[in-house]
């Protein structure tokens, strides 16, 4: 059987985490930055998981992480 190619778009905005769960950034940190407030930037900071209904899809895109 060949290889498999990840798909580098995927590999780029997602990590896979120790336990096989999928972690990503969230959206809306990147502009238009004044009208939000310091609490929501701070929680933009940090990482979520992907939720179970994607995370087929992406192990797919994903094949060897």
């Amino acid at each position: 059987m060949p290889k498999l190619k990840t798909n580098k778009g995927t590999a780029k905005r997602f990590k896979v985490t120790k336990n096989g769960k999928i972690k990503r950034n969230k959206a809306g940190s990147s502009h238009i930055l004044s009208k939000k407030t310091r609490k929501r930037k701070r929680s933009l900071r940090r990482g979520a998981m992907v939720d179970q209904k994607d995370e087929k899809r992406l192990k797919q895109l994903l094949p060897y992480s």
